[in-house]
């Protein structure tokens, strides 16, 4: 360790060298008997260089040498800054600067020396590092660490009071004496501040006044020890700013001000205001306004605003134009946090006169009294009036008062009130109804014209209704008392209480009695406005009676005194050994449906009636058109068909032809029935059968319903305009079917077999026997 430590001082040391004794501190003499051959050593002078040197280049920094003699080594530098800033001599060590050094910018360069065989290029000895240290020369201005700097200080303060500090930095060396030395001085506004050696400065006057000049501009210089370059200088500005302190009073723009307002400003409202002048900042700024002259303080009042430090003049009570038409006093305005230590004196008084002018309008009437009670007792009436309200017209006209009811709770025409004021009821009140019957009342006055003005104002009146003992007391609550049906004589089913519509005033007492003895439960009075139900015989039997039904009478004290019946209803219940109702009949109770279910029902039962009579016009409706629809002319073309046939000739019961009774004689005269007939006449024997038209027909109309999107398709075609040419048995058609004089004989009918037996029965009759099916 001691000998890492000499070998750094060594590399370290600027005028360090080699030497024996060195050498023998390190353990490198040749005569230590731990190295058996010579070892080579470094040799070189002190390695510095002075910086900004104006000599011409190179400059010669120093020299490094080997103690070996091998005329065939030669120097070598390495290192950053090598063969560029610093270059070395092959064969002497000589080392150069090649450029002007700063030592602002690099104090100290490191490099490392080799010592190398020419033809071999291998070192011959161990590189070696070293430092060139650059020597620093009193080559910097001083420069502040910012252009602009900013202080505070109070406004008259004493002398010396620190404001701010400047700082200014110098590059040069600070080891070297005078070197980086900065002296600060005021160059600007050295009457007002001062800077000390450390660059504080400090106040150098007591009367800075902000109200003067609240900001100050100042240079300062700062400058280093006399140099190389003379001792030059730099500058920075210094912004410093007064704060405010309390040290003016305030004083009023005007020496007097005068206002007007009506008389119906409302208290607390803005009348007027007074302009002060307060030089100090709004912070410092506490004005306080007295009264000096003028006894109206008890009328108004003066608050200062916080923010524009003016005086707000205020009514504490309302005006009135009648009484006081002018007021006039005398305001001072003052500031008792003013600091008296810089209290500048002689300055104006602070004293103004205010002149209030009170304007005339026209006020409302003013009742006598903020509201009236009044006391009536229920189920009482009377003609005469309760009472009475006034108002009076304020003004100098002094005009007569109407008064109208505004408002009555509750809403009714229970109370009135006369156009001169007079209080009335109209009916009797009730108490339990309303205890209370609250009236607004408004008053306006009658101007000139007959007209009521427009203003108005309103009083309360209070009517208290004062009871009567006009309700009989009854139960407190619905009470379902149960028994069990072997319950010992005495014992209690239930505490019974009762309750008065009537005011419970304190001493209302009431009074339990039954209507009957005769029954086996009795009362007992609590003598707390209660009383107990209790057992008198015991032994119920439940499979005789379920519920008895005890009638109590309950009474009060009042004047007249009033009782009322009310009835308990006591189920018989079978209990348990310990007592408890295992099975009980519950007493009936009256079911109660509330108005909402009522118009719930209502609502259903409408809409079932509605829909039930949509059902009817529909049904009707539709018949209506099916009854058109058959007496449409062409209703003798539709073809009916029945897909029944008869059980042949023995048939005779398949058919009722007693309906073809119903049809008249007399052609298409039809009375309505179930199915349409029509008369057929028996066919004469001249002319053919018209088959092969009918199919040619009935195929032509085949094809048009095929070919024809818009018509039926031919198999629910029900219509056919054509009826083929004339047959033996001629047409079937209605049209004809009145006509009765053919003479045809159908007695050729019997021989087609059993099917046209009863075709050859109708057709087989006498022209003048009409049937019609």
């Amino acid at each position: 360790m001691k000998k890492l430590i000499l070998l750094f001082s060594l590399i370290l040391a600027p005028a360090s060298v080699y030497t024996e004794d060195f050498k023998a501190k390190l353990n490198l003499s040749p005569s230590n008997n731990s190295h058996k051959r010579f070892k080579r050593e470094w040799i070189w002078n002190q390695m510095h260089i002075m910086e900004e040197i104006n000599s011409p280049l190179p400059h010669h920094v120093g020299k490094i040498t080997s103690s070996s003699r091998n005329k065939n080594a030669m120097y070598v530098l390495e290192g950053e800054y090598a063969n560029s800033i610093f270059k070395v001599r092959e064969d002497t060590g000589d080392v150069y600067a090649f450029e002007r050094l700063d030592r602002e910018k690099k104090s100290e360069y490191e490099l490392t020396a080799l010592f190398i065989d020419r033809t071999t290029n291998k070192s011959l000895e161990p590189p070696s590092r070293f430092i060139i240290k650059v020597y620093d020369v009193n080559d910097n201005v001083p420069v502040f660490v910012q252009k602009v700097f900013n202080g505070s200080v109070p406004e008259m303060s004493p002398v010396g009071t620190s404001v701010t500090k400047v700082t200014a930095v110098d590059a040069d060396d600070p080891t070297l004496a005078g070197h980086a030395t900065v002296i600060y001085q005021v160059i600007q506004g050295e009457r007002y501040f001062t800077v000390d050696d450390s660059g504080v400065i400090s106040t150098a006057t007591a009367d800075l006044d902000r109200e003067n000049q609240s900001t100050y501009e100042i240079v300062v210089k700062a400058k280093d020890s006399p140099g190389l370059h003379g001792g030059d200088s730099s500058t920075a500005t210094v912004i410093i700013t007064l704060s405010d302190i309390n040290d003016n009073f305030p004083t009023f723009e005007q020496q007097s001000f005068h206002f007007k307002v009506f008389e119906n400003v409302r208290v607390g409202s803005e009348v007027g205001k007074l302009k002060v002048q307060d030089f100090d900042e709004p912070q410092n700024r506490n004005t306080k306004y007295n009264f000096v002259r003028g006894d109206y303080r008890d009328t108004f009042e003066i608050i200062p605003n916080a923010f524009t430090n003016d005086g707000i003049i205020k009514p504490k009570k309302p005006l009135d134009y009648e009484k006081i038409k002018e007021y006039k006093f005398d305001i001072e305005a003052t500031d008792p946090t003013v600091n008296m230590r810089f209290f500048k004196p002689g300055g104006p008084k602070s004293i103004a006169t205010i002149t209030i002018e009170v304007l005339d309008v026209d006020e409302p009437p003013i009742f006598s009294q903020p509201s009236y009670v009044y006391e009536v007792k229920e189920n009482y009436f009377t003609k005469n009036p309760l009472g009475k309200v006034l108002a009076v017209d304020p003004d100098a006209a002094k005009r007569k008062i109407r008064y109208t009811l505004r408002r009555s709770s509750p809403s009714g025409d229970y109370v009135k009130v006369s156009n001169s004021g007079d209080i009335f009821i109209s009916k009797q009140l009730d108490r339990e109804a309303s205890a209370w019957h609250n009236l607004t009342v408004a008053a306006q006055e009658i101007m000139a014209d007959n007209r009521l003005s427009d203003i108005e104002s309103h009083t309360q009146v209070y009517i208290q209704v004062l009871d009567q003992n006009d309700n009989a007391p009854e139960f407190a609550y619905p009470y379902e008392p149960k028994v069990c049906e072997n319950a010992a004589p005495g014992k209690v089913i239930i505490r019974i209480s009762a309750t008065d519509k009537d005011e419970m005033l304190p001493g209302v007492n009431f009074k339990y009695s039954l209507t009957t003895e005769d029954s086996n439960f009795t009362l007992v009075d609590n003598h707390d406005n209660t009383a107990n139900v209790t057992v008198k015989y015991g032994q119920f039997n439940r499979e005789l009676v379920k519920i008895h039904y005890l009638p109590v009478i309950i009474s009060d004290n009042g004047t007249p005194e009033l009782s009322s019946t009310n009835t308990l209803s006591i189920s018989v219940c079978k209990c348990d050994e310990k007592g408890e109702f295992t099975f009980c009949e519950e007493a009936s109770k009256q079911v109660g449906v509330s108005i909402q279910a009522l118009v719930a029902i209502f609502i259903c039962i409408l809409t079932i009636l509605v829909i039930t009579l949509l059902i009817i016009l529909r049904k009707r409706h539709k018949k209506e058109l099916t009854v058109l629809r058959k007496n449409v002319a062409e209703i003798h073309e539709q073809l009916v068909t029945y897909d029944e046939e008869g059980g042949g000739e023995m048939d005779t019961t398949s058919y009722d032809v007693s309906v073809l009774n119903s049809v008249r004689k007399n052609g298409m005269n039809l009375e309505p029935g179930p199915c349409l007939y029509a008369q057929v006449q028996k066919p004469t024997r001249n002319g053919n059968s018209g088959t092969g038209e009918m199919a040619i027909m009935i195929e032509v109309k085949k094809d048009e319903a095929d070919n024809d999107g818009d018509l039926l398709p031919y198999d629910t075609l029900h219509i056919y305009g054509y009826e083929g040419a004339e047959s033996i048995a001629e047409s079937l058609s209605s049209l004809e079917s009145g006509s009765s004089d053919s003479d045809i004989d159908y007695d050729f009918l019997n021989d087609w077999g059993p099917r046209f037996k009863m075709l050859a029965e109708l057709y087989g009759l006498e022209p003048n026997e009409d049937f019609v099916y």
